[in-house]
């Protein structure tokens, strides 16, 4: 099954309309944001040419996401972190197993196919039932990040000089539809590798263009 994630320009041209379509996401976010004594969702001014548009930025699949999730998990854990072909029930297990631990990452403790990161930087996924019965915990577009960073290297990954990201669906897919191929990737995490390029490039352009980052 296919993740797409869209970058969002936090502007007000967009945020400030009547007919926003994020504005009822928007306000849950602030009202989490505001319970944990943090500021609003930044909203920008408009800058043609810098601010970006509603596009996707990566794509991917759930299962490879989760192949990330596993690698995160067990290197912040301290435990070897080892290719494997499929996950078969390791990823629940390690879920169960470090559950705590799971839910303060970002990376991990977020729904698949569905939610945000906001550029806020805050330490730990923000949740409470509003967001569990929508987009489930939100994210933190900076925390995201420094977590991609600390997972890199066990992937093969300089997150110093990483390699080019892949290109962006050509166009939305379905949650049922597969997700466009990867290109060819010859190490064995190259699952891992194909869903960090995107959410890297995601993280990064966040933060650059003042965006917030939807899964979808």
């Amino acid at each position: 099954m296919a993740c797409d994630l869209w970058l969002v320009p936090l502007v007000d041209v967009l945020c400030h309309t009547p007919d926003n379509p994020f504005a009822e996401e928007l306000a849950q976010y602030d009202k989490a944001l505001a319970e944990a004594g943090l500021p609003p969702v930044p909203v920008y001014q408009y800058m043609p040419g810098l601010s970006g548009d509603v596009a996707p930025v990566a794509g991917f699949d759930y299962d490879a996401l989760h192949f990330l999730r596993r690698a995160y998990l067990l290197q912040v854990c301290g435990l070897p972190v080892t290719p494997v072909d499929e996950l078969g029930g390791d990823y629940e297990q390690l879920l169960e197993m470090f559950e705590s631990t799971a839910q303060q990452s970002h990376l991990v403790w977020h729904y698949d196919h569905a939610g945000a990161y906001v550029p806020v930087d805050f330490p730990h996924p923000l949740s409470n039932d509003e967001l569990l019965a929508g987009g489930g915990p939100l994210g933190s577009s900076q925390t995201l990040l420094r977590e991609l960073q600390y997972v890199a290297p066990v992937i093969g990954i300089d997150p110093a000089n990483p390699p080019a990201a892949p290109a962006p669906p050509p166009a939305p897919t379905e949650l049922e539809e597969p997700a466009v191929p990867a290109p060819y990737d010859p190490s064995p995490f190259a699952r891992e590798r194909h869903v960090w390029l995107g959410l890297h490039t995601a993280a990064t352009r966040s933060l650059a263009q003042g965006s917030m980052i939807v899964f979808s």
